[in-house]
């Protein structure tokens, strides 16, 4: 599954390689961007940055510390004023929307 990019700053590529820097513990060593849990990468002229993202369950133990992570991230970087994170369950993430380099890294190939 791709990422949808709307990138009005030009920090997309930016902000993708910075949330690949973030992991969910309990999916090590595969970071988020890979496991697919990233949807979109939304970016504002006024400097504002927004991520669309999913969890791998709704009751995922560490949702809060992945979000608040990808928030202070995505704000440090040169350009963003302001970043959101909004969660959303549409689509539910699977297994399939992982890279390959993610399953083999998990063992599911």
């Amino acid at each position: 599954m791709s990422i949808i990019v709307m990138d009005k700053l030009g920090l997309a590529s930016q902000i993708q390689a910075t949330l690949e820097t973030i992991y969910d513990p309990e999916l090590k060593p595969a970071n988020i961007v890979d496991l697919g849990l990233v949807y979109e990468i939304i970016t504002k002229e006024d400097g504002i940055a927004k991520i669309v993202m999913t969890l791998t369950a709704p009751g995922c133990p560490v949702a809060g510390e992945i979000m608040n992570e990808v928030q202070e991230k995505v704000a440090g970087i040169e350009g963003i004023k302001e970043a959101l994170v909004e969660l959303t369950f549409d689509p539910p993430w699977t297994k399939d929307m992982m890279s390959e380099e993610a399953k083999l890294e998990l063992g599911f190939l």
